[in-house]
């Protein structure tokens, strides 16, 4: 990767936490953090001119062997913290941008990194990978980091355990045990469990893990939801869309540019090659705009 040459931002970060470490290398690893540090470079250029979203997401310090209760209690306390009623969250990308977190998307080349994020600075940032073209697939990622950045901001990554709580915190976050208990089905009904993919937006397999972590699965049922489920393979039945992508990006350098400061501009500020900040601006925003330095 051409950005992996270069160097990183001023701004401190902090470690990294991925999505899932076992399907990738060190190397990889360290390929998209640089990419990450360098769109954060960019992005510190924007602040300059832009008034990005104040960073509001909550610190949660758990205790020192957090049970699965506890977890889920601390994802309740952050759905109330960022004005979340009750029911679906309507888009989870959105609501971490109006929260102030910074949400961009990987570079395709790095296709076994499913996500990842840090805090740099005093400002979240969460990368997601496009090529995971599946909005319950992309909520529950988002939702994944939003945990890490809210409850592990000053640990070490790479620990399964943390990963576990990232896991248990999304899946209250997503879907609270209060509300989605009473509407899982009794038995294996996959229709019912198609409707409830589409009206909360989390697939039929985090679904049945529900069912079964909350005893409304009994152990066989799961078991033959597994299988079914592998048998079945990707994409999953009952389609409910493409990922949620993030659009702060966007309105910023909109912003930008109408107050006269141009990309080139803002290249020159972030001292990053024109063909970084092209990437950069390819996977943040709607439409791509061409960086000529």
């Amino acid at each position: 990767m051409d950005f992996f040459n270069f160097g990183a931002p001023d701004a401190s970060t902090s470690p990294a936490h991925f999505r899932s470490l076992r399907a990738t290398t060190q190397l990889e690893r360290d390929e998209v953090i640089a990419f990450g540090k360098l769109a954060m470079r960019f992005v510190s250029a924007i602040e300059h001119y832009v008034d990005l979203p104040t960073v509001d997401l909550p610190r949660e310090d758990l205790p020192q062997e957090p049970s699965r209760a506890e977890i889920a209690a601390v994802a309740r306390d952050v759905r109330k913290a960022l004005g979340v009623d009750s029911g679906p969250i309507p888009n989870v990308v959105r609501l971490l941008e109006s929260r102030g977190a910074i949400v961009l998307q990987l570079p395709v080349s790095s296709r076994r990194v499913d996500a990842f994020s840090f805090w740099c600075g005093s400002r979240a940032a969460v990368f997601m990978n496009p090529q995971k073209n599946d909005k319950a697939r992309s909520r529950f990622d988002a939702a994944h980091e939003a945990g890490h950045l809210i409850m592990h901001r000053d640990l070490d990554p790479g620990s399964r355990i943390m990963e576990n709580q990232a896991h248990d915190f999304a899946a209250e976050f997503l879907a609270p045990s209060e509300e989605i208990e009473n509407e899982l089905p009794r038995k294996l009904d996959w229709e019912h469990l198609g409707v409830l993919k589409r009206r909360w937006g989390i697939s039929i397999k985090a679904l049945a893990y529900r069912a079964h972590s909350l005893g409304v699965f009994r152990d066989p049922v799961y078991r033959r939801a597994m299988i079914t489920l592998s048998q079945w393979g990707d994409p999953e039945p009952f389609d409910i869309g493409v990922r949620e992508t993030p659009i702060l990006m966007n309105k910023a350098l909109k912003v930008c540019g109408d107050i006269g400061t141009s990309i080139d501009d803002l290249t020159r500020l972030a001292r990053l090659p024109g063909s970084i900040v092209d990437q950069i601006l390819a996977l943040g925003v709607e439409e791509r705009p061409k960086v000529d330095i």
